[in-house]
């Protein structure tokens, strides 16, 4: 299978959701997010990016989706992957490498 390089889009806020209240912060997800997959899946080339829901990037997919976690109350952080939702609220980490494995990603020993 080939590999495509994948985009994992975290959307998430500084303040943490009110359902999620004892989980870490957006940010803190992100960053366990980015180094866990690093440490999974070394030198294969993928894109891990945070996105702020009330101060989203111009781009205009990113800012409509921003809008779209605030309109339907998604649990945040919420997890894409290739503009999938993969996770909200508390992500597991087996579900998304399940995902990336479907991308041609091949986990480390």
């Amino acid at each position: 299978m080939e590999k495509k390089h994948v985009e994992i889009q975290i959307y998430g806020a500084e303040q943490i959701c009110a359902s999620c209240v004892n989980l870490p912060s957006s940010k803190d997800t992100y960053e366990w997010l980015e180094a866990a997959l690093a440490r999974k899946f070394p030198e294969q080339p993928f894109t891990v990016t945070y996105i702020d829901i009330f101060n989203p990037a111009e781009e205009t997919k990113k800012k409509a989706f921003a809008q779209r976690v605030i309109d339907e109350d998604l649990f945040y952080p919420v997890v894409l992957i290739e503009e999938e939702i993969i996770a909200e609220g508390n992500p597991r980490l087996k579900s998304i490498i399940k995902t990336m494995e479907t991308y041609g990603y091949v986990p480390a020993e």
